[in-house]
């Protein structure tokens, strides 16, 4: 933990004391803040490079103390009332699974400003909908019943930033109802990856964009003409890498890859689906993710003529998410099978398209090579080429029939891959897509 951590909180120990000691009559002197010791951590860094304002400084203390000290406020305040009770000015809620106080938007003005009008107003700035706590979701005030004052509502401080400042680190969101989504991680490299070359060059094109995307918009001040973001449309066949490659387009640039589960996000109820997805997208905005929509056309398909307020409802899902896309300023991949499925309104909008074909013979022929593991050998007479002319496999049957004679190799004690698994596991393939399967 940060030296300057432990320095903040006895700093906002000592503010909360003077506050209280002007309210109750008693001399004191208003404390100054801390200088800031130098360091490599989390908690340092956020301050140094945001340059935080004294008021920004005490709002992160107020934010953060609950997760460190739950009864802080409480043991305050019981300093100054030995005998007990409520103390509203300096505002708080209880919390729900625990008595203690936690922090409002009223206690930092409280903090900051007492009863003085101005600075009070000085101070709501940094709960402002312009201001960067806020834009980037880093700090903000609980949402209230409408007519009820903002700044009663409980200080939030994004639990990713918690853990950031207190154990210097951030755990991927885990894939839940409230996060309707999968990070998506491979061990795999590009040479893993068998494309033709028009498909490749493409895939090199949206790593361009990922890697330069910061100099073009703002050091050639291009963001005066470009919108932010890039969406890209992955469409082919099943099992011919469209998420492999999204995984390597995130593990090249340094970025988090996530794909969305859209039948999490779907809802029968009326404005539910616009909710879940304004969720997802929030928590995207400023993280530099990479988004996957897999099997996209369940919700950017065609929009339907209206006859009825189903198809108008189901009209207004696709026409949101057709605007939070085009809003989102980090990679958007949507993934098909047919890029005809696809509204035409979001085809017009995607930077690229790309085109995942079945491999050819030679293509395959690498796959089927790559595939095999270095322990195994195959039975003398398997012919990789001409497998690889006479059935038509994508990477992904390629891998599941590998993956069945390995098994049927190790059942029998042995390291030879037979011809009579490998044969039954593409006729296993086959069967799967109702396709006609000839072992001659």
């Amino acid at each position: 933990m940060s030296p300057n951590l432990s320095t903040t909180l006895a700093f906002l120990a000592t503010l909360t004391r003077y506050r209280l000691s002007i309210f109750f009559g008693r001399d004191a002197q208003q404390p100054q803040v801390p200088a800031m010791q130098s360091d490599e951590l989390p908690f340092t860094l956020f301050i140094q490079h945001r340059r935080l304002t004294v008021d920004e400084y005490v709002a992160l203390a107020v934010a953060l103390v609950p997760h460190l000290i739950p009864s802080f406020f409480d043991d305050l305040v019981a300093e100054f009332m030995p005998q007990g009770g409520d103390f509203p000015p300096i505002g708080g809620v209880k919390g729900t699974n625990q008595r203690n106080t936690l922090p409002t938007g009223e206690t930092l003005l409280f903090l900051l400003a007492g009863s003085d009008l101005s600075r009070r107003l000085e101070v709501k700035k940094v709960f402002g909908s312009q201001h960067f706590f806020t834009k980037e979701k880093i700090i903000y005030l609980e949402d209230l019943k409408p007519g009820e004052p903002a700044t009663g509502g409980r200080i939030i401080l994004d639990q990713e930033y918690v853990e950031l400042f207190t154990l210097g680190y951030v755990t991927p969101p885990r894939m839940g109802t409230g996060f309707p989504a999968q990070h998506i991680t491979t061990e795999l490299e590009w040479d893993d990856l068998v494309l033709n070359e028009g498909t490749l060059n493409q895939l090199k094109e949206v790593e361009t964009w990922i890697q330069h995307n910061d100099t073009l918009l703002y050091d050639w001040k291009m963001y005066r003409k470009l919108k932010p973001g890039f969406r890209a449309l992955f469409y082919g066949p099943p099992g011919t890498g469209k998420t492999m490659a999204a995984g390597l387009l995130g593990k090249y640039t340094g970025h988090e890859v996530y794909r969305i589960d859209l039948s999490m996000m779907v809802s029968k109820y009326i404005g539910e689906t616009e909710k879940n997805l304004a969720a997802l997208f929030d928590k995207a905005e400023n993280k530099n993710w990479i988004l996957f929509f897999d099997e996209a056309d369940a919700l950017f398909g065609k929009r339907t003529s209206v006859k009825d307020s189903h198809d108008r409802f189901a009209n207004q899902e696709v026409s949101y998410l057709l605007q939070r896309v085009e809003e989102f300023p980090g990679l958007s991949i949507l993934a098909s099978n047919f890029k005809s499925n696809l509204d035409d309104a979001f085809a017009r909008r995607f930077q690229t398209i790309v085109y995942f074909p079945v491999p050819r013979s030679q293509e395959r022929l690498k796959l089927w090579q790559q595939s095999f593991p270095a322990a195994v050998q195959l039975e003398t007479g398997i012919n990789l080429q001409k497998i690889s002319e006479k059935y038509e496999l994508t990477g992904s049957n390629i891998v599941n029939i590998v993956h069945y004679c390995c098994l049927q190799a190790l059942s029998n004690n042995t390291n030879i891959i037979s011809a009579d698994n490998l044969i039954t596991g593409i006729n296993r393939e086959f069967v799967k897509e109702n396709k006609v399967f000839s072992a001659s």
